[in-house]
């Protein structure tokens, strides 16, 4: 069984925007919103891909990386 690893992407969070907290108030979630699809409880939608890769200032060749990085 995979499971998304989002490690990288967190990362990102904490450099760009110090917590998942301010991170949710800049794309206009809740914190609880961020969690959940960090912890894979819910996926992102290809809406939530874009707003975040802009947000994170993330280039379109390195959202493979961020968002579909798998553990084996």
């Amino acid at each position: 069984m995979n499971v998304r690893e989002h490690q990288k992407l967190r990362g990102r969070i904490v450099e760009l925007y110090g917590s998942q907290g301010e991170f949710a108030k800049k794309i206009g979630k809740t914190e609880q919103c961020i969690t959940a699809k960090l912890s894979g409880r819910t996926q992102f939608s290809q809406a939530d891909i874009i707003a975040w890769s802009n947000a994170l200032q993330i280039n379109v060749d390195e959202v493979g990386v961020y968002f579909f990085a798998n553990k084996l």
